[in-house]
This record gives C-alpha cells, sequence and structure tokens, in this order.
C-alpha cells in the first residue's frame, strides 16, 4: 500500500483510508440493521488486518455508533502506527439551527473529550467539522476553537467535511482548514474545480463516495424506476472496462486515485472480501492521462439529481 502525504499535515496516509461508518452502524443499500453488520470482534479483527496490510489511515465520527468505540479497542495499545480522523458532533438540531455560539465552544470541547475518550488516545490525528456548512465554514469562533485545540497539542490537524463544491471552495478560502473531506466519484465530479486551489494552499484532500454508496458496482442494478437514467449511465462504464479495470468498483476507486491533488480514498469495509479488494485496487497503477480524461467528461450530466439521502427519504435505495 503506497502512502501519499496529506496536504500541509506532513502525515503520511495510506492511499485507501478504512472508512469506520459501516463498523458502527447500519449503512449503505442492504444494511438494514445490526443483523446485517459484522459483531464488534469481527470488526476489531477486519481492522487489524487492514492494519497488517498496510492501511494506516482509519475514518470516523462521533455520529458513527459505535465506530470510536471499536477503533479504540481495537488501536488502543498501537496508537503510533495509525492515523485517526474523527468528526465533530453535528452543531445544528433537528430544526437545523445551529448552536448558540455561547454553548460552541463547549461543545466542541465535549464532543472531543468522548472521541479522546472512546478510542483510547489522548491526541486526534485529523478533527473535522462534521457536514460543515457555509455558515459553519464562516464561524470565526469554532474555526478558533479548533485552532487553540491544534496549538495545545490536543489535535494534530483540522479537517472539513463538505457536501457542496461551494462549502470546499469555501473551506479552502478561509485558511483554517487543513484538510477537506469532500465527495467525489464517476457519476458526480462537482468538486474538482476545487482540487488545484486546495493543493497550491497545501489543503489536503480525502475522497468519500467514491462508490456512490455502492451503486459503483454490482450493487448498481435493477434499481428503483425513478432511477432508470442512473442506471443507464451507469452501464455506460462498461467500456472501460479492461484489463487494468476489471471491474466496476475498480474503475471507479483508480479513478480517484489518478488525481495527485487526492490524498486517500475513503473506502467503506465491513467484509474481508472487500478489504482485499481494496487493497488490490490500490496497486500504483493508475489512469494514464487520455483515459482520465475520457473519464472526466464521462460525469453524469444532471449531477444536482445525485441526492442519495433524497432518494433514502423517498424509498428509491431499498
Amino acid at each position: 500500500m503506497k502512502k501519499r502525504i496529506l496536504g500541509r499535515t506532513g502525515l503520511e496516509v495510506s492511499e485507501v483510508a478504512f472508512g469506520g461508518v459501516e463498523i458502527g452502524l447500519p449503512y449503505g443499500i442492504g444494511v438494514a440493521d445490526k443483523n446485517d453488520m459484522l459483531s464488534e470482534n469481527q470488526a476489531i479483527s477486519l481492522l487489524h488486518e487492514a492494519m497488517a496490510n498496510g492501511i494506516n489511515f482509519f475514518d470516523t465520527a462521533r455520529m458513527y455508533g459505535e465506530s470510536e468505540q471499536i477503533m479504540g479497542k481495537a488501536f488502543g495499545d498501537r496508537r503510533e502506527e495509525v492515523i485517526l480522523a474523527t468528526k465533530c458532533r453535528h452543531f445544528r438540531n433537528q430544526q437545523g439551527q445551529l448552536l448558540p455560539e455561547a454553548e460552541l465552544k463547549k461543545f466542541i470541547t465535549n464532543s472531543l473529550k468522548e472521541s479522546l475518550e472512546a478510542l483510547k488516545t489522548d491526541y486526534i490525528d485529523v478533527f473535522m467539522l462534521h457536514q460543515a456548512d457555509q455558515e459553519i465554514l464562516q464561524s470565526n469562533l469554532i474555526a478558533d476553537t479548533f485552532q487553540e485545540l491544534k496549538q495545545q497539542g490536543v489535535i494534530r490537524a483540522t479537517g472539513a467535511s463538505t457536501y457542496l463544491a461551494s462549502e470546499t471552495a469555501l473551506g479552502i478560502e478561509r485558511g483554517h482548514w487543513d484538510v477537506i473531506q469532500l465527495p467525489f466519484n464517476l457519476m458526480d465530479q462537482r468538486h474538482a474545480v476545487n482540487f488545484q486551489e486546495a493543493q497550491s494552499q497545501g489543503v489536503g484532500l480525502v475522497v468519500r463516495s467514491v462508490l456512490l454508496k455502492g451503486l459503483l458496482s454490482d450493487r448498481g442494478k435493477d434499481l428503483h424506476p425513478k432511477l432508470v437514467e442512473v442506471e443507464r449511465h451507469i452501464g455506460k462504464y462498461q467500456e472501460f472496462i479492461a484489463a487494468d479495470f476489471p471491474d466496476l468498483p475498480t474503475l471507479a476507486t483508480r479513478f480517484a486515485l489518478s488525481f495527485d491533488t487526492i490524498s486517500s480514498v475513503l473506502v467503506g469495509i465491513d467484509k474481508t472480501e472487500y478489504l482485499y479488494t481494496a487493497l488490490a485496487t490500490a496497486n500504483g497503477k493508475y489512469m494514464d492521462r487520455p483515459t482520465l480524461v475520457k473519464a472526466m467528461e464521462a460525469a453524469f450530466p444532471d449531477p444536482n439529481f445525485l441526492n442519495l439521502p433524497y432518494w433514502d427519504k423517498m424509498g428509491w435505495l431499498k
């Protein structure tokens, strides 16, 4: 497993990062409840297997159910061998309102304390905003609190998890955030407009949703009638399938890794077979420039339609 530098943090992270949401709570297509998940012992074994095979970058969050606790049990006695990224609790209440400024600093520090306890560590490598929207990114109080924690040494780098390309652009522009985690894949390439600026500012980029919640795999078939155009477009990627890209998940992952502006690709792993597929995919042999350009031109024509939370709400992902 090759490693890349995570922007100005100087951290060397594996090209594939272990996405920890699936080991912490029911998540993804076909996962209804805990009965469809790994047991705690199985999850710990999987984390150890990933580490033994060169993955050193593990991503989790306060909001990922038992994920932090499981990682804490897995890595508590080998903390220096892994790079841990976790995310603060959400700043908005159920009505979508941002917490009052008077409460924010304590909220952030309490969330971090909970993460430290769960992860059995006294520092976090990358402490991130979760669902960082424009208002959150524009808050000086939030940014200053994260910077104070960094100066104290309790976190090594600050980060923000964004959804919109405009949020990523603002996160880079503000200069407070060392790392940005963003969605990017064959279908939805909107964030690519920010890649060069991130690199020039030393902001490390970590990509999630590289398989579009599993749709860019064998799960992207027989979809809901409302997604017929999505399924048809996914079928078009078969023209890229060849020796270097033997299947759609490999194609999708190597597409993202073909950008030198991307430090690591998050892969949701909840089965040993998924781990070994990810390891085989990140082999250092990615797209040449002509193939990459062709793949970039093959993005879904209406990326705004690719709203998976809405699809899930509408029951289109059952």
